[in-house]
């Protein structure tokens, strides 16, 4: 091998290190959004079952309160950007077309940002 040729493997393997940092990064967004949404979760869970139980008319005034309003669009906001980046994730790993990956992503993250803005605005119109 000549000194050329070690040269460019040094610096294809240097490269390949850039495509790490990336994925550090995806994955702590997944993390810290997984961990917020913990205690969305268990504040929403007993709320859901509270209104489940009550009728249509207190389940509005549920909704109308800035407590329940606020960690309602929290917990959609969190809720969607965390499964946009889980399915990311999905996508890479296993869609090998590198077109059907790209198109497959911006379509993920389109519904996410569409389901969120308008969850939030479905919870916006009742609390105000």
């Amino acid at each position: 091998m000549s000194n050329n040729s070690v040269g460019n493997e040094i610096g294809k393997a240097q490269d390949m290190g850039s495509e790490k940092h990336h994925g550090v990064g995806h994955w702590k967004l997944q993390r810290i959004s997984a961990i917020a949404m913990v205690p969305l979760v268990l504040w929403f869970v007993p709320s859901l079952l509270f209104i489940l139980m009550s009728g249509y008319n207190d389940s509005i005034i549920w909704v109308q309160n800035p407590f329940n309003a606020t960690g309602l669009v929290l917990l959609f906001g969190t809720l969607f950007f965390h499964s946009a980046l889980g399915l990311q994730v999905v996508i890479e790993d296993y869609v090998h077309l590198e077109g059907l990956k790209i198109i497959s992503i911006i379509l993920i993250k389109l519904l996410a940002i569409l389901l969120g803005v308008l969850s939030i605005l479905c919870v916006l119109k009742l609390f105000l």
